[in-house]
């Protein structure tokens, strides 16, 4: 194990060290909690993405069925000119949620709707039917974008974590509980060094009085 080279076996470096050494372990405990936070947040959102995903899929293939359904009932042309009279505004709003202090994005998907769009009698159900399916698909799809954003943010903080406490476990730490010790252990053996020295010089005095 590496160990700090050039640091003098004072009482005032030894007081240093372990301050140092208590932070670091401040800090490895922490970052420990923030890594276990950060991965349950993870893996919940991992676990709701693949059902958010498979809704949103059957979503949109209930939209393009229910459009297929109108081109049946209609007619192509005449879902087509029905089409651009639908008259539907939407807006995404994108604000912002921290988990750990990592920025993660809330999606808001509104509609603002300016029915009717045209006569009921030049329609049919399954036009009406499609307009409601692909709103709710794109409302979906704004969900799923939201979440596998957080996703990548998510692991990306993750990786990022367990980096730092890693290193902090393996290699901070262990570097300074060692350092730590072996200038205790110089300065005992500069105290016992100097207890026998002042023995020595107390008897060579108290033998030159004599």
């Amino acid at each position: 194990m590496a160990v700090r080279k050039g640091i003098a076996p004072t009482k005032t470096n030894l007081l240093k060290l372990k301050d140092e050494l208590k932070f670091a372990k401040l800090g490895y405990e922490l970052l420990d909690q923030k890594r276990t936070i950060l991965i349950n947040e993870l893996l919940s959102l991992v676990d709701q993405a693949v059902l958010l995903e498979e809704k949103a899929d059957k979503s949109l293939d209930q939209a393009y069925m229910s459009l297929k359904q109108a081109s049946l009932q209609v007619g192509k042309l005449k879902t087509l000119s029905l089409s651009s009279a639908v008259n539907i505004q939407s807006e995404i709003q994108l604000n912002q949620r921290k988990v750990m202090g990592v920025a993660l994005p809330v999606v808001n998907t509104d509609f603002k709707d300016f029915s009717p769009y045209f006569s009921p009698m030049g329609s049919g159900y399954w036009i009406d039917r499609s307009v409601e399916d692909f709103k709710e698909a794109l409302q979906l799809m704004g969900e799923l974008a939201e979440m596998k954003i957080s996703i990548m943010r998510l692991a990306g903080e993750v990786k990022k974590t367990i980096r730092k406490v890693n290193a902090l476990e393996k290699i901070a730490i262990p570097e300074l509980d060692e350092t730590v010790s072996l200038v205790q252990n110089r300065l005992e053996e500069i105290e016992r060094e100097s207890f026998v020295l002042m023995k020595m010089v107390k008897k060579r005095m108290e033998g030159g009085l004599k």
